[in-house]
């Protein structure tokens, strides 16, 4: 890749000083915009009858969508951009001779690591004869359920959509208690599954049909790859093991109901509760003998996958483990596995043509392994003291905004209102980059050595995360790393984070009006607060604690509201044959809209009653709004996008940018009217904050 970006820098240097020699003269430089893009409006279609359209139309008639991509838009075009400043600053590790153990001789070494595709291709599968011999030696119930805890790892978050079906068997996420917020807590989550959702194993449409059949042809292939026997017929054994896991496993929106997931368990609870599964040898291969007590997220599944695990044969586990291992691992194993994961998962399940140059996936990668290491070195280089500070002013705004619609709330009691506002008051933000870096001094990466690396990176991360189990928390704790291109909203903790990555065009412009930034990163901003106060959030007090602080009568107005924007959501179908899940999507809708409000609110208060602005012949109300629904832009692949509507607590971009409905500004700046298609009367728009 640097190769031909270097070529074709020397090209272009090599013709511009041909036409310099020419004396011909040189193009006018294009003005930067610092506002929204009026080249992408489709402005002959009625912002009252489909804002995404009107606000995106042309760029979406325009826009191809890369062909490594299953889609594209505002946040995938930010994710590249910062996927290219992290290479430069992998590269520079890389090259820098850094000394053994330090963080710039393991990044470099990690990525260049990934890189050797000859040295991976070489060892083939030797590198996994440990773990493949392990999983052979397999042979009684014992072995089996230690083998099954050996596979978990930590990498599931339930409240932030976050991988939430793990493929290992259980999952397990350390976080604050659900009652006790002041120690980390281990939960046991439902996983063991190799396609997206239990709906891909049970939903009886054709399209799902063919995904089973392509999924079992996958595990096959993979299997025969590594030369085994019977391949079909072991492929066919997995699936059916597979799809009685999906069969015990609890629905999506039911997994997203957080007073459903207080189930505390100690460990001798499992062996009654969940009988069929050895237990203690499971939690002695998860290294979690020493932890006494566990909350179970879905108490339903992992009972009923204990018991499927007693009903199917030791041989099948084997052969689902040794696939899941293979399957797992594949983008450090030879060419074959990775083109043959791409295939299933990409092609099939996504609808992407092209598998990602490399130095993509290794640069996401190395991020997953050492994204504390990677983002000290990109906060330090692309997010200036100037960036944090004026985010930072902008969370005040917008927080101050949120408590005073908190308070003019008329169906709201004042004790409701007190506490509320406590938690808006107490919120940690943090802001581009944590106060506290993971250090990385017992991870041991070594040059040549792919699949050891990512498997010692897996395995430190985890244990990282197990010993915190039992100890103070610390709310100033990060979840993502400064080059992530997201924000996230951590109700345990009462805290939010905003890394230094989304902090930039198109959601943050320095040099554009306060409407454009609010409208766009300070949606972003709001969207985050909000969720405080969704359906999962305003369960959760000041403290982080899962506690009940509503009156019954404000309660019940709460939950009316968020009905009626479920069923708001419930009417967006953009196939025949499927919908958008309401309650599904409910949380992020309720931060949507809500967060809309209070960064607009915030807006209008940053003019401290001066005029707005007039710009591109827009109003400055108009520009607040037109921002936020181009930083929701996205096209779609259609398997994505069916696989999005089944698994993502998100709505469809298109459908997020329609949140405008619901805001009285939106009518004051494009005058929608009764009749057009996303008129709601001023009784009928949903306001849950």
């Amino acid at each position: 890749m640097r190769v031909i970006s270097t070529s074709l820098a020397a090209i272009a240097a090599v013709a511009l000083a041909a036409c310099m020699g020419a004396q011909a003269s040189k193009p006018a430089p294009v003005a930067e915009i610092h506002s929204i893009d009026v080249t992408g409006m489709d402005t002959s279609i009625a912002p009252g009858d489909d804002f995404n359209a009107y606000a995106n139309g042309n760029w979406i008639k325009a826009t191809e969508i890369p062909a490594d991509q299953s889609s594209w838009g505002a946040f995938a075009i930010l994710r590249d951009e910062a996927a290219a400043r992290t290479l430069t600053l992998i590269e520079a590790a890389a090259k820098s001779n850094a000394p053994d153990g330090s963080e710039a001789q393991k990044v470099g070494d990690y990525y260049a690591s990934y890189m050797d595709e000859t040295a991976i291709e070489a060892k083939g599968l030797a590198p996994l004869q440990p773990q493949l011999a392990a999983i052979a030696a397999i042979k009684d119930g014992k072995s089996l359920a230690r083998a099954l805890g050996a596979s978990v790892r930590a990498d599931v978050d339930p409240l932030n959509n976050t991988n939430f079906y793990t493929e290992n068997l259980f999952g397990l996420w350390t976080s604050p208690g659900l009652e006790d917020s002041a120690v980390y807590t281990p939960y046991l989550l439902q996983g063991g599954l190799g396609m997206p959702d239990r709906e891909y194993y049970l939903a009886s449409s054709t399209k799902m049909a063919a995904n089973r059949d392509a999924y079992k042809a996958h595990v096959a292939a993979v299997l025969k790859l590594a030369n085994m026997a019977d391949a079909d017929a072991r492929a066919a054994r997995v699936l059916a093991l597979e799809t009685e896991i999906a069969k015990a496993h609890v629905s999506r929106a039911d997994s997203e109901d957080v007073l459903k997931a207080n189930n505390p368990w100690k460990r001798e609870d499992f062996a009654k509760k969940a009988p069929g599964l050895d237990w203690t040898a499971f939690f002695a291969g998860a290294d979690l003998s020493h932890q006494p007590n566990f909350i179970v997220w879905q108490p339903g599944a992992v009972s009923g996958i204990a018991e499927v695990v007693k009903a199917t044969p030791i041989a099948t586990w084997k052969d689902y483990l040794t696939f899941h291992l293979l399957n797992h691992y594949s983008s450090v194993l030879p060419k074959a596995f990775v083109d043959e994961r791409f295939a299933f998962y990409g092609r099939v399940l996504s609808g992407t043509p092209q598998l990602q140059d490399r130095w993509k996936r290794a640069v996401a990668y190395t991020n997953v392994a050492l994204g504390d290491a990677v983002g000290q070195l990109y906060a330090q280089r692309y997010f200036p003291p100037e960036a944090k500070a004026a985010a930072q002013a902008m969370v005040a705004n917008i927080k101050s905004a949120f408590a005073k619609r908190i308070d003019a709330l008329d169906w709201m009691s004042p004790a409701t209102k007190a506490q509320a506002k406590e938690k808006v008051a107490t919120l940690y933000v943090g802001i581009g980059y944590p106060d506290k870096w993971t250090d990385y001094s017992a991870l041991a990466i070594a040059n040549g050595d792919a699949y050891g690396n990512a498997r010692r990176a897996e395995l430190f991360e985890y244990n990282r995360q197990i010993a915190r189990l039992g100890k103070a928390v610390d709310r100033t704790q990060w979840s993502m790393t400064p080059q992530t291109v997201n924000a996230v909203n951590l109700p345990l903790q009462n805290a939010l984070n905003f890394p230094a990555a989304i902090l930039e065009k198109p959601f943050f412009d320095a040099k554009a009006d306060p409407a454009f930034n609010y409208g766009a990163i300070g949606a972003v901003i709001g969207h985050e607060i909000s969720h405080s106060f969704d359906d999962q959030g305003s369960q959760f007090d000041a403290q982080g604690r899962l506690h009940n602080w509503w009156t019954p009568q404000d309660f019940a107005h709460f939950k009316a509201s968020a009905a009626q924007l479920a069923a708001q959501y419930d009417a967006y179908a953009p196939f025949s044959d499927a919908h958008v899940n309401g309650q599904q999507t409910l949380g992020e809708n309720i931060a949507d809209v809500a967060g809309l409000s209070a960064s607009y609110d915030g807006w209008v208060a940053s003019l401290a009653g001066n005029p707005e602005p007039t710009i591109q012949g827009f109003t400055g109300k108009q520009i607040f709004f037109l921002a936020y629904a181009q930083t929701r832009r996205v096209k779609t692949r259609e398997p994505a996008l069916r696989q999005q509507l089944l698994t993502d607590g998100h709505a469809p971009a298109q459908y997020r940018a329609q949140a405008v409905r619901n805001i009285d500004g939106w009518y004051d700046a494009f005058g929608a009217k009764p009749g057009q298609s996303l008129y709601l009367g001023p009784n009928d728009r949903v306001r849950v904050w």
